[in-house]
């Protein structure tokens, strides 16, 4: 899996890969200005990038919240992003036909964590030939992603990977249990969703919270740990997001971050 987003990221590298971009394709230009901005602190440190966004959020908390500026519209931007940049992209499906759908147009399909125990949505993403990379329900222990990882497996598909994003504590608040990601590489390579980690859902006010100044603090634990990658979204005015802005990093925070766990890659090899 791993040295399989190595190649298809065009790196040679022994440090952590990165998926990173907006929660939400929110247009073109912002796509494409944030991807490049990734790209130029990556290739300095030398960080396999998987370009992410959301071509539709279905699992929102009003019916008012914003779902997408278009699926398809969403989709050619995922791939023109791809092609420009020469990078992979990923986006996360949430009913079986997005599967065969999204795989016309992005490198890797997600699957979310409200989502990961639908066996016919893994083994539909399973059958494009795509990597599935597998969000850990909030709901669930580590030890349980063994038989998520197994649906997409006996589907004749290896390149799976589970994606942690931390663990319900109580109703409104999310927390990591570290110990989770070397019991998970048993199974598969690991990625740690940092700022998915930091939500707290839930909130009276029908719109998600979060703790993005923790986002320095659980990336390092997860690279120490040993996680193999790490998820982050990332966009230039979190508070202008269209979603998810209340946990994101601001991407001119970005190298800094970076530069920081490269050090602590280097020193536990």
């Amino acid at each position: 899996m791993i040295q399989y987003l190595d190649n298809i990221s065009h790196k040679d590298s022994k440090n952590f890969f990165l998926i990173a971009g907006p929660c939400i394709i929110e247009g073109e230009d912002m796509a494409l200005r944030i991807a490049e901005k990734v790209i130029t602190i990556t290739d300095k440190y030398n960080i396999p990038y998987i370009f992410k966004g959301s071509f539709k959020k279905a699992n929102r908390s009003r019916v008012d919240s914003f779902t997408s500026i278009g699926e398809e519209k969403s989709l050619e931007i995922l791939k023109k992003v791809g092609e420009t940049f020469n990078i992979p992209t990923t986006t996360d499906i949430h009913e079986n036909e997005h599967a065969a759908l999204a795989a016309q147009y992005v490198d890797v399909l997600q699957i979310p964590a409200f989502l990961v125990r639908q066996t016919d949505l893994l083994v539909a993403a399973a059958k494009t030939g795509k990597c599935v990379t597998l969000k850990k329900g909030q709901f669930l222990s580590p030890e349980a992603m063994k038989f998520a990882v197994q649906k997409v497996t006996d589907s004749d598909n290896q390149k799976v990977a589970i994606i942690e994003r931390g663990n319900s504590f109580g109703y409104t608040d999310l927390i990591v249990d570290y110990r989770g990601i070397p019991t998970m590489r048993e199974y598969a390579p690991v990625i740690l969703d940092v700022t998915h980690s930091l939500q707290q859902p839930n909130q009276n006010s029908g719109v998600t919270g979060g703790r993005p100044e923790l986002i320095e603090t659980v990336a390092k634990a997860g690279i120490a740990v040993g996680a193999d990658g790490l998820f982050i979204e990332t966009h230039p005015t979190p508070e202008t997001a269209l979603s998810d802005g209340a946990n994101m990093l601001r991407l001119d925070l970005l190298e800094d971050l970076l530069q920081k766990l490269t050090r602590i890659r280097e020193s536990i090899l």
